[in-house]
């Protein structure tokens, strides 16, 4: 459900959205049906171009009747030339990455209520890319942060000064995965003839989640219709002549729980 709500929004940025599956083609056609399913959903006999494409999941064994064939979940994205262009796989079968957690990390816009939080050095945009999730979503929260004119903040892994960090607070069923943080600039402060690395333009901070799916996080889960995320944003921001104040931004993020849908067609 969460690919098919996407898809006006991927129609809109000129994206096309394609699922392919080693179930038959009446497994496919009654889970269409059943969920409302409006984009193409490619039926894959005997798992041979997943096969093909180096993606069976070799994890489960041959000997398990319903679940043998299935690759590891993810995503390609393909050029309108067919040319693969990036590729996101988890190696857990339970676990899938949303549309909205992709296009994120590609620096795409994603349609989601956001709030902003400003300072005369820093203005933070925060938002989850999605609004209900299941066991076994892999999503994420995002922090678009914009520097003012000649301020800069430093990259993680700098020492002797305080670089930006983004925490999020753990909880029952949450998995908090590793932060991405992109690519920094450096800076040479030339009264301490140093270099060191900063961020000084807009940037993207992804943190990916998964709702977790294991059978102990089930009793956490169950009675949950809404998940609110708490997390901080540290920082110091500093222009050529002055290092401001530390600052400690507390953020909230709150997302739709769903059940799974373990329905099979019938035979």
């Amino acid at each position: 459900m969460e690919l098919q709500g996407r898809v006006d929004e991927l129609k809109r940025q000129g994206l096309g959205i394609a699922g392919i599956s080693y179930d038959s083609v009446a497994v496919l056609s009654d889970f269409s049906n059943r969920r409302g399913i409006t984009f193409p959903l490619l039926s894959d006999p005997g798992s041979i171009t997943i096969k093909k494409y180096g993606i069976l999941n070799t994890t489960v064994p041959e000997t398990s009747k319903q679940t043998y064939g299935i690759p590891f979940p993810g995503t390609f994205m393909l050029s309108d030339r067919g040319i693969v262009t990036s590729r996101f796989f988890e190696q857990a079968y339970q676990e899938r990455s949303t549309v909205g957690s992709v296009m994120a990390r590609l620096g795409n816009n994603i349609e989601v209520q956001a709030s902003t939080v400003s300072s005369p050095q820093l203005e933070i945009t925060s938002y989850a890319t999605d609004r209900t999730v299941a066991p076994g979503t892999q999503f994420a929260v995002v922090l678009d942060v914009r520097p003012a004119r000649g301020v800069h903040v430093y990259a993680p892994g700098v020492t002797g000064y305080k670089p930006i960090a983004l925490s999020v607070q753990p909880q029952p069923g949450l998995l908090v995965r590793a932060a991405q943080y992109p690519q920094s600039d450096d800076y040479y402060f030339k009264p301490l003839n140093e270099h060191v690395r900063v961020y000084q333009r807009p940037v993207r901070i992804v943190q990916d989640i998964v709702l977790d799916s294991s059978p102990q996080a089930e009793a956490a889960l169950k009675t949950l219709t809404s998940l609110t995320i708490h997390g901080v944003l540290n920082y110091q921001a500093c222009d050529d002549k002055v290092c401001f104040t530390p600052q400690s931004v507390p953020l909230t993020w709150t997302v739709n729980v769903r059940p799974l849908d373990r329905e099979r067609v019938k035979q």
